[in-house]
């Protein structure tokens, strides 16, 4: 056989291994789980003797004065690095915070201080494919992150006992917080969803989906950046700049990922009319990142009859307590939380009012109708 002859043949076998490698380099993968199941703890590194074990409960005698090795351990064992914002002396309400995609726990050092000033205690996790956890990158699942919210939430019911605990969810977090409320038995005194990722297939223009439903069959381990949309998450350029310097918050996403988020924000989306615990969802009109469409869709879905608040404001973007107006924000997340229940009185900034002239009424079922369903449901089933 000549040597042009097999010359050919060569490059064809090349060129078919280069496709099978970049195929395998963009097939879909999901995060491991946890090495197995454990009882969730708050645990800390300490300093690294021979003496000293790797790692012990954390307890208050015990308190690293950094960030370097506090974290969550899930019920799998799955570690979730832990920061927390503690206010001197004794907080009167504890919030639990969740990022949103490709973000991290840092997310919320910048509202820190305005709420430990008021006395609350403020942590927040890198949760599951983010942050400085394992797999960077890498999705779980929604239902995985919700139960992770709630194993957090149940832990620090326990670390301060007898003090309210709120859950907030800026964007994807906001979808995880839905969804640990209404589907993981998350016990919390209130909800914040600060522009909630509630932008679900039902809601999004039939090229988008299909756009999905294509790309994380050909190329799922695809890693778009985010560069060339022109969407704009802040008015708080500096902010921003600091994000894209920050090596653990993620610059791509992968296709499958995305899938991931979508189907997320579908469960969060349908669980609006079972969700009960009292809400104060909060919107800013110049969202670039979630449209206002579905986040009024999940407000209208909410039940009639539950305490649940809207706060609209016109020169908020998406990242709320983050924007140059945070402070304003803030101010209405703490009025809510330190209201006492049902929590439907008027916020500071009045955005609940605007929110009430600019919003769509809620439309959802009330607990009598919902009753009358399910006993319903009930008769026919037995029928």
């Amino acid at each position: 056989m000549s040597r042009a002859d097999v010359t050919p043949r060569r490059l064809i076998g090349g060129l078919a291994a280069l496709v099978l490698l970049a195929l395998a380099a963009c097939a879909s993968q999901s995060l491991p789980p946890g090495p197995g199941p454990t009882a969730p703890r708050l645990m800390a590194a300490l300093p690294s003797p021979a003496a000293v074990p790797a790692e012990a409960e954390l307890s208050e005698a015990a308190e690293p004065p950094a960030w370097d090795g506090l974290h969550l351990v899930s019920d799998d064992g799955y570690r979730l690095p832990l920061r927390r914002w503690l206010p001197e002396g004794e907080p009167t309400i504890v919030i639990l915070a969740l990022h949103g995609l490709n973000d991290h726990s840092q997310a919320f050092a910048l509202p820190a201080p305005r709420f430990t000033a008021a006395r609350v205690a403020l942590y927040a996790y890198d949760q599951r494919g983010f942050g400085a956890g394992a797999h960077p990158g890498l999705w779980a699942s929604g239902t995985r992150l919700a139960r992770d919210a709630a194993t957090a939430t149940a832990l620090l019911r326990q670390r301060h006992p007898g003090k309210p605990v709120f859950l907030l969810g800026e964007s994807m977090g906001g979808a995880v917080a839905v969804v640990a409320v209404t589907g993981a038995g998350a016990e919390v005194d209130g909800l914040i969803l600060s522009a909630p990722a509630v932008w679900a297939r039902s809601t999004q223009p039939w090229y988008q989906r299909a756009a999905l439903w294509l790309a994380v069959r050909l190329f799922p381990g695809w890693s778009p950046g985010g560069e060339g949309l022109g969407r704009q998450a802040s008015d708080n350029i500096e902010m921003l700049r600091g994000l894209g310097r920050d090596p653990l918050f993620l610059k791509q996403t992968r296709i499958d990922t995305l899938e991931g988020v979508v189907t997320l924000m579908d469960q969060a989306l349908a669980a609006a009319p079972g969700l009960r615990t009292p809400t104060l969802l909060l919107y800013g009109e110049k969202d670039e990142i979630i449209p206002r469409k579905p986040v009024e869709t999940f407000w209208q879905r909410l039940p009639q009859d539950a305490s649940h608040t809207a706060a609209l404001y016109p020169e908020g973007w998406h990242l709320l307590l983050r924007d140059l107006q945070a402070n304003i924000v803030i101010q209405d997340v703490l009025a809510w939380t330190e209201s006492p229940a049902p929590r439907n009185g008027p916020l500071p900034s009045r955005a609940d009012g605007y929110a009430a002239e600019n919003f769509a009424s809620r439309t959802g079922p009330t607990q009598d109708a919902a009753k009358d369903a399910t006993q319903e449901q009930a008769e026919k089933d037995g029928s």
